[in-house]
């Protein structure tokens, strides 16, 4: 599949949801009211599905004109990867694991082009948080040249869940950040590891950066304070490849 596909109808979205599709964002009209809808509304918190109010013009485009109820979907084209089953998948492996996390990064071309760099390097999955992430949708696909097919992804409720589960697997984390003086170069990668990046604008948070055993930085030799979060990415994970090599 190239593409998101779209649903519509109340009804419909419900039973996708229920029947455990892998949703990016439901499109909702405003003022929506009824039994219903109540029930979607109960689905879409239960499980952090991400949500917009918009107008009518924009779920009819959505949905072709056809009967949308006031709710339009879009299904993920890829599917999503138990994060348990893989890191007990790669443990058992010959390779020595590496993960990556993102920490609500949300631009869907900085997305791809992480996810690209990610299969590149061997990484053996992706950690993403359901609220706040770039949705994998067809620009990500395109972006990441097809990568998207390639490297699982997982959707965890919070980054700290997957922290925690990846530390009790003995997975160390390691956190990009400006907010240390150690640098990319010093930390062990030829180990079982999994790399934070953070978001475009704030960075991997401070709650989670409590959390890592390393906080690594890139030396930045121009006046600009900072890298793009997916070439930034990139360096971090090439010199864990240098590292193996």
């Amino acid at each position: 599949m190239e593409q998101n596909t779209n649903i519509f109808g109340i009804r419909a979205i419900i039973e996708a949801i229920e029947s455990g599709a892998s949703i990016n964002k439901v499109y909702l009209q405003k003022g929506l009211r009824g039994e219903l809808f109540f029930q979607l509304d109960k689905l879409l918190k239960k499980n952090k599905i991400s949500t917009s109010v918009v107008p009518t013009e924009k779920l009819d485009r959505l949905s072709k004109h056809n009967n949308h109820q006031g709710a339009v979907a879009k299904i993920s084209p890829i599917d999503f990867h138990d994060l348990e089953s893989l890191i007990e998948e790669t443990l058992e492996s010959n390779n020595i694991p590496l993960f990556l996390l993102l920490d609500q990064v949300s631009d869907v071309r900085n997305f791809g082009a992480i996810i690209r760099t990610a299969e590149c390097t061997g990484v053996n999955g992706i950690i993403i948080q359901k609220s706040g992430s770039a949705p994998v949708n067809a620009e990500t696909i395109k972006t990441s040249a097809g990568a998207a097919f390639k490297v699982p992804i997982c959707k965890v409720d919070h980054i700290k869940d997957a922290i925690f589960q990846l530390k009790a697997a003995d997975i160390k984390l390691t956190a990009a950040t400006e907010k240390t003086e150690d640098s990319v170069y010093d930390v062990d990668f030829n180990q079982p590891i999994a790399i934070i990046m953070g978001s475009e604008h704030k960075g991997v948070s401070n709650s989670v950066l409590k959390m890592v055993d390393y906080k690594a930085k890139l030396p930045l030799l121009g006046e600009i304070e900072s890298l793009n979060v997916s070439v930034a990415c990139g360096a971090f994970l090439y010199e864990a490849v240098r590292q193996r090599l």
